[in-house]
């Protein structure tokens, strides 16, 4: 099934992934970023339902020098004393939020739109792998040049030790697109119901039949993932 999944990615074609029974327990659509265009935006909008966020590799960030948003709250607290009752220290499932910063693509108009959206996602992952081997120096350049922020597009980044410290979607997805030899950003977003909670995990497996998609388990991605040499 891994294999299958990670020749879907490399078509441009849509994975579904469950993180794991006791986690949040949602399933995620998830597309290589590089293949990202308005049609997929719409799917992930109409058909999932949830946030639209393009994930960040653990060295990319840090070439970026990209922060996770708590960071900055922690930072700013102290001049904004609102951040302080509102810290993230209560997450169910979780230690950490991924969340980093949220993008538009400059050539963006409100940048909510799934041209828009299609276009600042897309053009987030020509960048990294046209420049992500360069200086630092240069991407963050690079990155300023064509993004804004805030923007519609959040950033999630990894944790730094891919899949050890954290096993999200952030994570799980990431992992399989540098597994399928992709430029290492992906575009994930929750299916939500009808009932208006995540779509449950048989709910998603039918869909994923339904429409010729590969569902995966976190825990097969974590077993591939394990015997994986990059």
């Amino acid at each position: 099934m891994i294999e299958e999944a990670l020749n879907s990615l490399k078509k441009g074609k849509f994975v579904l992934v469950y993180d794991a029974d006791g986690r949040e327990e949602e399933t995620d659509f998830v597309v290589a970023s590089e293949f990202v265009n308005p049609e997929k935006i719409k799917s992930m909008r109409k058909n999932g339902g949830g946030l639209i966020c393009a994930t960040v590799y653990h060295p990319v960030a840090k070439k970026l020098g990209l922060p996770f948003l708590v960071e900055i709250f922690d930072r700013s607290s102290s001049f904004y004393g609102v951040l302080k009752v509102l810290k993230a220290d209560d997450i169910p499932y979780d230690s950490k939020s991924s969340f980093s910063l949220t993008i538009n693509h400059r050539r963006t108009f409100t940048g909510i739109t799934d041209v828009d959206r299609a276009l600042t996602i897309s053009e987030f992952a020509k960048m990294i792998k046209n420049y992500g081997d360069r200086d630092d120096g240069v991407i963050i350049h690079e990155f300023g040049k064509n993004f804004r922020s805030p923007g519609h597009v959040a950033l999630l980044c990894t944790s730094k030790e891919l899949l050890k410290s954290r096993r999200g979607h952030t994570e799980l997805s990431t992992a399989l697109l540098l597994m399928a030899g992709l430029t290492p950003s992906a575009a994930i977003c929750e299916m939500i119901g009808d009932d208006g909670r995540a779509l449950s995990k048989n709910e998603a497996k039918k869909y994923a039949e339904k429409n010729g998609l590969v569902f995966l388990e976190g825990k097969e991605i974590l077993g591939a993932w394990s015997s994986w040499s990059g």
